[in-house]
């Protein structure tokens, strides 16, 4: 799969310093992953949710979550969000 855009990764890591390496390591499964729908990212990623037209990653535990747009097809995951949970309970991530 190509991921559009690691920089999201950077840049949620960086005022969140516990989550790089479990962001990474989502990273580099999903880099090397070929998925036609969700049950495949369900195995390699149990606890991935769609949630409308957004595939919903736990982080680290599920203290974050990683919200995407998976484009089968064309092998491409579009990261819209990385936030805490708390913040993901709020809901304002599906406007």
């Amino acid at each position: 799969m190509r991921i559009i855009s690691k920089a999201a990764i950077s840049a949620f890591a960086k005022t969140h310093h516990d989550s790089l390496e479990s962001l990474l390591h989502w990273h580099g499964i999903a880099r090397r992953a070929v998925w036609s729908h969700l049950t495949d990212v369900r195995a390699d990623f149990p606890h991935a949710d769609a949630v409308g037209t957004f595939t919903v990653f736990n982080i680290s535990g599920n203290k974050y979550r990683l919200i995407s747009v998976i484009n089968y097809r064309w092998q491409i995951i579009y990261i819209r969000h990385i936030m805490t949970h708390a913040d993901y309970n709020k809901g304002r991530w599906k406007l």
